[in-house]
């Protein structure tokens, strides 16, 4: 890697070299989805690249994503008889909202595992092991032929790896149902078959998949805000998904998070699930189904971040849905899309910034000889607003046209979308800007919460968080009485 490459020299990047403006980016997605041009004479977006340090338009994707979801809101107002209101949306307080900035009772919690992190293989690649959730740290070193104990060490790793070819470990790793990617740059990536997969996908998908009759929403009351008396049902972990369904309860809706209990959670839960509740159904179980299968039939998005097929196994894949209940807009969560070769793997944002050539590039343009990541998650981040903007594409398509809808985002494609807005001169150069006076501190069910306020605006209906965030389990498994 080297020297620095200059950005702005026409063979540095190939068509990626070309940037386009927040505005830009918001009007190709809300026009790419059809939706109606005067809206975007409300939108008010403030702020230009750089933001963070990154040779990349991070700052631009969080708020060209998070302006569609927060635009949509406002046509759904619209939609239910109220006035266009204005939306406004700052960029770095878009960036700073996608950092997973928080702390309870005012410490930082540190999310990641200490094995977790990029590795120098014996063939001169390298691979990044994701390790948070113990079994995948604890398969990955199975793998590696290292103990499994708290006395592993990242060296034990680096010895295990120098021996071995970077594409062969992402290999071994995914046949065992493990999360570890092999670097590739980006013209690796476009050769790659499930590149050459998600070159072939839009940004994002809204499609209707059954006939249902119209449902149409609520009229509008002065004080409401948009998604009011919309049900959400939240089967998300992690990220992108979760800050899909803490969007759309900033804009109004009743979301409730359907966790397993048997599955583990990172701690960012307690940032994501502002606004939320939070309830158990284990889908293993009849009961669990039964439960599951009650709330759905009087809900109208059904948002789910699982590997493509879980839930179809267990009677809740998007046809089962729409079965139970005719109308509901389906929202899918993938790492690499639902075709190609790697439809089935698991993935999250690191990895697929590693595997698509984003930390090669962002190297290359530091002058690194190691993979460098971008400054925050903005694959998942981004994803997470480009789900709720097409779940409120397909619930306004619903009421006004009928059926019931489909909306696919996978992390692969919004790594193609963001490699798209170009890339920044001088990137990173720009310091990481401090976020206090982005922050609020409110009272939670982990502890006092201070995390970034919602960067959208709206002039009439202001978004913001009425239940506080809860642990898993808090809520029973039924609907409020509104």
């Amino acid at each position: 890697m080297g020297k620095p490459i200059d950005l702005r020299s026409p063979y540095a990047n190939g068509p990626d070299r070309h940037s386009k403006t927040a505005r830009d980016a918001l009007q190709s997605l809300w026009r790419g989805l059809n939706m109606p041009d005067e809206a975007m004479d409300v939108v008010e977006l403030t702020g230009a690249e750089p933001v963070f340090p990154s040779s990349f338009a991070v700052g631009t994707a969080a708020q060209a994503s998070m302006a569609a979801a927060a635009l949509a809101a406002a046509e759904i107002w619209h939609l239910r008889g109220g006035t266009r209101q204005r939306v406004s949306i700052n960029m770095l307080h878009a960036a700073q909202e996608c950092r997973s900035y928080f702390t309870l009772d005012g410490i930082e919690t540190d999310v990641h595992d200490k094995i977790t992190g990029v590795y120098r293989c014996g063939d001169g690649g390298w691979v990044r092991i994701h390790a948070n959730f113990a079994h995948h740290r604890d398969g990955a070193l199975a793998l590696l032929g290292c103990p499994t104990g708290p006395e592993t060490t990242r060296e034990m790793v680096e010895r295990a790896l120098s021996t071995r070819s970077a594409l062969d470990v992402e290999q071994q790793a995914a046949e065992a149902g493990l999360v570890v990617t092999a670097m590739r740059t980006f013209d690796e990536w476009d050769r790659h078959p499930q590149g050459l997969a998600v070159a072939g996908q839009p940004v994002l998908t809204v499609t209707r998949m059954g006939e249902a009759d119209p449902r149409p929403l609520p009229k509008y009351s002065q004080e409401a805000r948009p998604l009011k008396d919309i049900r959400v049902l939240d089967l998300t972990r992690i990220i992108a998904g979760p800050v899909c369904g803490r969007a759309l309860a900033a804009y109004g809706a009743d979301v409730m998070l359907v966790n397993s209990p048997h599955l583990p959670n990172i701690e960012t839960i307690a940032e994501t699930s502002r606004g939320k509740l939070s309830v158990h159904a284990d889908l293993e179980t009849a009961d669990g189904r039964i439960a599951l299968a009650n709330l759905l039939r009087s809900a109208h998005i059904f948002v789910q971040g699982y590997r493509p097929g879980a839930l179809q196994s267990v009677g809740f894949g998007p046809q089962d849905v729409a079965r139970i209940r005719p109308g509901i807009v389906y929202v899918s969560l993938s790492a690499y899309g639902d075709s190609g070769p790697w439809a089935q793997r698991r993935g999250f944002d690191s990895l697929v910034q590693t595997a698509t050539g984003f930390n090669h590039a962002e190297a290359q343009a530091a002058g690194i000889d190691r993979p460098k990541p971008l400054p925050m998650q903005i694959l998942d981040h981004a994803s997470g607003y480009l789900m709720a903007f097409g779940a409120q594409v397909a619930l306004a398509r619903q009421a006004t046209e009928g059926g019931s809808w489909h909306v696919c985002v996978s992390l692969a494609q919004t790594a193609r979308w963001l490699r798209s807005l170009g890339r920044v001169a001088d990137g990173l150069q720009c310091p990481m800007p401090p976020i206090e006076s982005y922050l609020e501190t409110t009272p939670s069910g982990f502890g006092q919460l201070t995390a970034v306020r919602h960067a959208a605006q709206f002039s009439l209906t202001p978004a913001r968080w009425t239940r506080p965030s809860v642990p898993p389990g808090t809520n029973p498994t039924v609907w409020p009485f509104n």
